[in-house]
């Protein structure tokens, strides 16, 4: 059985309502005779904004129930998966891709897991609502922001400005809902047209959830996060910006024969940017970071070792990874025709990890033992991307980048010899790594409509679980013969936008030579990474439409599927297609919603191979899934939303999905399955 989670663990989470209940009694709504226009209350499907990119309000209300960290809000974007794992810290997949196939990036740095199983993605150490922005660019579509986003890049971002006079502003935030979630939220910023300060800070917290059935899920989590940023402005075109941040958490799995103890991030980054108006070389940005992420895994703190299993007395391991890196670009403008951003990035990381026990067990205190260093890996790029505008209507975007990327492995099996036992031997290989891309963008003079058509490359080096992590091979010749991934594909395009209408469609194509395929291991046989030739193709659709000034109606369609071809099989971990279909009546003042999301089945598969995240467990079944949310706005002020996700109570599970691990007190089922009946209530400031 499950430990509890300490709701109270943490205090930094009784700031928030502290400081918004002593809003509410200073300050009361503003309450307007005539209430303005505002966004939509509750989103349930963010659309995409211009040709391949969807920007999204991380702070906003959302259905499913408001996320609870990276993985989950992007969940809510077309196009995007998350293979489950318990009740929080989910994998994101964009088009079927997952790990580091999709690059994401933190305030514009990296930050990188530590656990072999991938306990902790980099969206594990992301609370989306300490961010103004969320930005998805689809595809090899851009080359400013690293190398290897065969899938996708994904940013979350702040905002700062200079401040005309001084000022303040604060934003808050309060969730309740079921299975004991309760979530606060904190952003206040001040400052002066010389320097400003921001603080924000968050904490959520959950039990087990039930599915439909009313079966727990081993699955509770409890979490917080803090950042503070200082910087000085002394003009307009000066910026010069200090970050620095922490957080810590805990998290039940029902995927594994351990949970997260610990998701300890420490972050501090230095930015400057200048902008030099009227000059051809006008804006130059540098950036350099560090971000350090300590993943303690456990079967004790959440749950009781069991003694039938394979881990019957108390045991936990402790990753670190430390991730260093920086960036330099320009920006050069000739003209309306022409825009220019070139420079160089680089990030490097170091993986330790130790093994033992709680102080007092049968092993060793894992906090007194050395961490022993298992990896090391770094890249330096240079790239460009140039912008060109050939005509009112026409346009080409194009770049490239050359990266230099490294990995040293130390300890890796040597084979054996004559049969005695392997030897260990430590290791460096490099792969110099071209990536680049074009598309071509032409407004229609017939509609307000932009056709797009653009195709990129890029090469990605194996990545850190590809190499060592849990179903690798871990030997020198698997180290020194797996090859990077090289990605060619085609993106088309529509997108249309009118007062009424707003509609895209875009539909995708490539070939992925050395396409990297995780084997899983069973019993006696290991799992192991290899290269296969892969075909992708897929299609994602969206559209709102205002029937009047009230009624709106949404719908938004992904498909994805991709094709061993070397074996002529299906690539594993391929989402089946999904539509959702949502209908909102908005007054201005208050909303009523509904959103269905239908999938299909699944029946192409590739059994025990997968991603570095999960493995297919074979044919999965289609499901519906209808919820309601509604909103009120309080003034200008306040928002109130809630929801109702599942209303109809459905048990069911996503296809792309970690295996549950078994265990004692919790029915067994082949993937997790998702939450019943859900309800939940936010309340939002804004002040």
């Amino acid at each position: 059985m499950s430990r509890h989670l300490p709701s109270g663990s943490v205090r930094l989470a009784a700031l928030p309502c502290l400081i918004t209940a002593a809003l509410c009694a200073t300050f009361p709504a503003l309450a307007d005779d005539t209430v303005p226009t505002f966004p939509t209350i509750v989103v349930t499907a963010p659309m995409q904004d211009s040709p391949l990119i969807v920007v999204t309000n991380p702070k906003a209300p959302r259905q499913p129930v408001p996320a609870s960290d990276g993985a989950d809000l992007l969940k809510s974007i077309p196009g995007f998966s998350t293979i489950r794992k318990g009740g929080s810290n989910g994998d994101p997949m964009l088009r079927g891709m997952a790990g580091s196939r999709l690059n994401i990036l933190v305030d514009g740095g990296q930050i990188g897991g530590g656990c072999p199983s991938r306990m902790d993605p980099p969206t594990a150490y992301i609370s989306p609502q300490l961010y103004d922005r969320v930005t998805v660019i689809k595809g090899p579509e851009t080359v400013l922001y690293g190398p290897g986003n065969s899938a996708g890049t994904v940013l979350f971002e702040r905002d700062f400005k200079r401040y005309a006079q001084p000022d303040a502003s604060l934003e808050s935030s309060l969730l309740v809902g079921s299975a004991g979630r309760n979530d606060q939220m904190l952003d206040v910023r001040a400052g002066t047209p010389d320097v400003y300060l921001g603080i924000s800070a968050n904490h959520t917290h959950a039990q087990d959830y039930e599915d439909g059935d009313g079966h727990r899920v081993h699955s509770g989590w409890d979490r917080w996060n803090a950042d503070a940023t200082l910087g000085w402005t002394p003009d307009d075109d000066t910026r010069l910006e200090l970050t620095a941040g922490k957080g810590d958490g805990q998290a039940a799995y029902a995927f594994s024969g351990m949970d997260g103890a610990r998701f300890l991030r420490e972050s501090a980054g230095l930015k400057f940017e200048h902008e030099r108006p009227g000059m051809v070389f006008n804006r130059i940005e540098a950036q350099f970071y560090y971000n350090h992420a300590d993943h303690v895994m456990d079967n004790y703190t959440l749950r009781h070792p069991d003694p039938a299993s394979m881990m019957p007395m108390a045991m936990a391991s402790d990753v670190a990874r430390r991730t260093t890196g920086g960036r330099i670009v320009g920006t050069f403008d000739w003209g309306e025709a022409w825009n220019l951003q070139a420079g160089i990035d680089g990030s490097g990381n170091v993986h330790t990890s130790r093994t033992g026990g709680p102080a007092g067990g049968m092993l060793p205190d894992y906090h007194t033992l050395p961490r022993q260093r298992d990896a090391r890996m770094q890249t330096v790029g240079a790239f460009g991307e140039l912008t060109w505008r050939l005509a009112e209507r026409d346009r080409v975007i194009a770049g490239t980048r050359l990266d230099k990327a490294q990995a040293q492995g130390y300890g890796l099996s040597s084979g054996r010899m004559m049969g005695m036992p392997s030897m260990t031997v430590d290791a460096t290989r490099s792969d110099t790594l071209p990536s680049g891309f074009v598309r071509y963008e032409h407004d229609l003079a017939s509609a307000p409509a932009t056709f797009y058509a653009g195709i990129g490359h890029v090469e990605r080096f194996p990545d850190y679980w590809e190499l060592f992590g849990r179903q690798a091979d871990k030997s020198l010749d698997s180290f020194r013969q797996l090859r990077p991934e090289r990605t060619t594909q085609l993106d088309v395009g529509l997108q249309y936008h009118d007062d009424q209408l707003k509609a895209w469609v875009s539909g995708y194509a490539g070939t992925i030579g050395d396409f990297i395929l995780m084997t899983y291991g069973s019993g006696m046989n290991p799992g192991y990474a290899r290269n296969v030739t892969a075909r992708t193709a897929g299609a994602e659709a969206g559209l709102a439409y205002a029937f009047d000034g009230r009624w709106k109606g949404d719908a938004t369609l992904a498909w994805a599927w991709g094709e061993n071809r070397t074996e002529h099989r299906p690539l594993p971990q391929m989402p089946p297609l999904e539509a959702r279909l949502g209908l909102t009546y908005d007054t201005g003042a208050w909303s009523l919603g509904g959103l269905w999301r239908i999938v299909t089945a699944q029946r192409r598969v590739a059994v025990g191979e997968g991603n570095i995240v999960g493995q297919d467990l074979g044919p999965s079944g289609g499901f519906g899934v209808f919820s309601l949310n509604a909103g009120y706005r309080i003034g200008r002020t306040w928002t109130l939303s809630a929801g109702i996700d599942n209303l109809f109570d459905k048990t069911y599970a996503e296809h792309v999905n970690a295996a549950t691990a078994g265990l004692v007190g919790y029915v067994n089922t082949l993937r997790i399955n998702e939450p019943g009946r859900t309800f939940w209530l936010k309340l939002d400031m804004k002040y």
